[in-house]
């Protein structure tokens, strides 16, 4: 198929090479065109210096920046990609961003005759690499058939969950069970060197049990080991976070274990951890 990428970072620059590998024809566009040339010297593809240029007679364009302002910057500004995709064209943004917008951004594409799913993932930067990312999708039926087959390029999992707004409903859920398994590791961890115990081996045991999870298992060393240079920063979940507690208020939901974790982020900011990745909040037990 003919399709556009934008936004080329750490998880965008993977899946626009996972289209390109896979035989679409692809045409990218980022902020920093440095970036954009890069990434067609890696691929099969070519580079536009607008969002409307990369999305002209695509049948599929993905989004994936950094937040709703970004958002709607590449979508429905003068140069966004709905001022030059064609009709019946498909918009699958994976793009963190709020459910309102995701719900906005669906109406005005019905109103000018082009179709939206939002489609936020998870996985990390490893999972954008390898391919096996988690993807939660609000949108319509038949549009999720349409893309699927797309999205399986780098996919291990998509699921779609609702109408338009509720992927980015479903990532919320999934930020909200990461702060909290990431927050219990952290002191897992603390405790276990206070303790005077071997905090490797006893995470090479209590990992196979009831208290493993992915976090567990991928970072207890690296926390140990004091390394938090491992894909998405403490700025990224703490963006997250407050798009999650803003809706969590809206919906009135109780989130006091996501608000609390919150704040720590805010501390391991203090500490210079901005770009630490989210299992840095060991780091705030240590000063």
């Amino acid at each position: 198929m003919k399709v556009a990428f934008i936004g080329l970072g750490v998880m965008g620059y993977p899946m626009a090479g996972h289209l390109a590998n896979a035989g679409h024809e692809v045409t990218v566009y980022n902020r920093t065109a440095t970036k954009a040339d890069q990434w067609c010297q890696e691929y099969k593809g070519k580079s536009a210096v607008t969002p409307a240029e990369a999305a002209r007679d695509a049948e599929i364009v993905f989004t994936c920046v950094g937040n709703d302002n970004d958002l709607r910057s590449v979508v429905t500004g003068s140069q966004g990609v709905f001022s030059s995709m064609a009709q019946g064209a498909i918009l699958v943004d994976h793009t963190t961003a709020s459910a309102e917008i995701a719900r906005e951004l669906a109406v005005v594409a019905a109103e000018q005759g082009l179709e939206f799913i939002d489609a936020p993932v998870s996985g990390g930067q490893a999972g954008a690499e390898n391919g096996v990312l988690s993807i939660m999708i609000g949108g319509e039926p038949a549009i999720f058939d349409k893309v699927m087959p797309v999205i399986d390029c780098y996919a291990k999992s998509a699921k779609l969950l609702g109408p338009a707004g509720s992927g980015q409903l479903a990532k919320m859920v999934n930020q909200i069970c990461i702060a909290g398994l990431v927050q219990g590791l952290a002191e897992g961890v603390h405790f276990a060197k206070q303790a005077g115990l071997d905090a490797s081996a006893v995470f090479d045991v209590i990992q196979h049990g009831a208290a493993g999870s992915w976090q567990m298992s991928n970072r207890h060393q690296t926390m140990i080991d004091d390394q938090f240079d491992f894909g998405f920063a403490v700025d990224w979940m703490r963006k997250d976070l407050n798009i999650t507690l803003d809706e969590a208020r809206r919906i009135g939901a109780q989130l006091p274990v996501t608000a609390l974790v919150d704040q720590f982020y805010a501390e391991v900011q203090k500490l210079g951890g901005n770009r630490w990745d989210t299992s840095s909040l060991v780091k705030r037990l240590e000063k």
